[in-house]
């Protein structure tokens, strides 16, 4: 049964029954996504997998709230609009965050009426596999959500390429991004959205107080061990506070706790996998080769698993590896500014442009940074701080496309107009 016959309100309540079920089971869920992919159990319970939940309900409402517009035509015509689903939906998501990463996709073309065909990371597969499940249990029917497994390079790229997938909705990397591009131009032209690569900046003023600057400069980098695409990899000091707040950061990062993932006392767990470890250590030595200042970590923590030290760096330049590249891990770039001109300059020096976050007591001075900075995300005196409400997505090489808000129904909609003639109308 295709999606869209379903009536829009049918369709709503068997999202929402969908996130019942998920709430219920979210203690096995968080495991999955914690043995996975390293996740941190307690965030995992407590936080991601009942925003996904959320995120499904968000979108049941507005299931029933589709629709077109009456149109004033200019001559003797009746016009309006249709918004149609847009049909069959390829998604790809990656593997840092298995549970938002499916639902921020999941739940918008649900209510659009769409079927969608879902890859998951192999890296994470379990949680999507147990969603599966759960869908079908809830009462969404065979053939709507599709999750099938497998590698980017032949299940991921044959999505991208099908004649018959009529969009594709990809979260990932850069490089990843243009394959994807490349294969709908080759194919049947699908639309695609895209939300790639990261390495956003962190502005800190003089006037921010230190100590609430310093936790927040190191969440921005450390949350989920940095395998995240807004992680404040570039962090930007004035320089009146810079001697302090360099000092406050290495004290604080050096009591970062790290370890097993179950343990709620524990802060950061280990990268995902080996390849991932092994290239964050690999851009640590680029840092030091090139020059940059190892302020504290840097290293393995322990002799087993995929566990690396929180990093900062120093003394770091612009063209540096470290700076430039997105690393994905908890390595941090710390560097000095002068004025909000060099400030604006030195958070614009990137190929990205997904997320800024933006430190100050000063309200025009914050406004005047938000539309300075093109990225898609500003944060005023907080990071990282997501809401189903709120449209997310980038500029430059961060790809394309809006994903949470009401925006993100738009990418899964087509607009069809229907005009007719009208005759004998005593007005127009």
């Amino acid at each position: 049964m295709a999606n869209s016959s379903i009536l829009s309100q049918e369709r709503g309540r068997i999202m929402i029954k969908f996130a019942d079920l998920i709430d219920q089971n979210a203690e096995e869920l968080a495991a999955l996504d914690c043995m996975n992919g390293g996740k941190l159990f307690t965030f995992s319970k407590h936080g991601e997998i009942p925003e996904g939940a959320n995120t499904l309900r968000y979108y049941a409402g507005a299931a029933d709230k589709i629709h077109g517009e009456t149109l004033k035509m200019s001559r003797a015509l009746h016009g309006y609009t249709l918004r149609e689903p847009i049909g069959v939906v390829g998604v790809i998501i990656p593997w840092n965050f298995p549970t938002t990463m499916f639902f921020l996709k999941v739940s918008p073309a649900l209510a659009a009426g769409c079927t969608i065909i879902i890859k998951p990371a192999e890296q994470t597969p379990l949680s999507a596999l147990y969603y599966a499940h759960l869908a079908k249990l809830a009462g969404i029917p065979d053939g709507v959500l599709n999750v099938i497994t497998g590698f980017g390079h032949t299940a991921g790229a044959a999505i991208s390429s099908h004649m018959d997938i009529d969009k594709v909705s990809f979260t990932g990397s850069t490089e990843v991004g243009r394959l994807v591009m490349q294969a709908s131009a080759s194919s049947n032209l699908k639309p695609v959205s895209l939300e790639l690569g990261g390495k956003s900046p962190l502005l800190i003023f003089n006037d921010a107080d230190v100590d609430t600057a310093v936790d927040l400069a190191l969440f921005a980098i450390f949350f989920n061990k940095g395998e995240i695409c807004v992680a404040g990899s570039r962090v930007f000091v004035q320089e009146g506070i810079y001697d302090e707040f360099v000092k406050k950061a290495a004290e604080k990062a050096k009591s970062w706790v790290v370890g097993d993932p179950f343990d709620p006392h524990v802060q950061q767990g280990p990268q995902v996998d080996k390849k991932q470890f092994e290239k964050i250590l690999k851009y640590i030595e680029y840092g030091k080769s090139e020059g940059a200042t190892l302020l504290t970590g840097g290293k393995p923590c322990g002799e087993k698993g995929y566990f690396i030290e929180p990093t900062i760096f120093t003394d770091v330049k612009e063209d540096m590896k470290i700076v430039q590249d997105e690393i994905f891990g908890p390595v941090m770039s710390l560097m000095k500014f002068k004025t909000v001109e060099e400030a604006i300059e030195k958070a614009n020096n990137t190929r990205y442009g997904l997320a800024a976050g933006i430190v100050t007591k000063d309200l025009n001075l914050a406004n005047t940074l938000s539309r300075s900075i093109r990225a898609g995300m500003i944060w005023i005196n907080c990071y990282i701080a997501f809401d189903r409400d709120c449209p997310y997505g980038g500029y430059k090489m961060s790809g394309f496309g809006r994903d949470s808000g009401l925006q993100a129904l738009e990418q899964y909609l087509q607009t069809k107009a229907v005009v007719t003639p009208l005759h004998n109308s005593p007005w127009l």
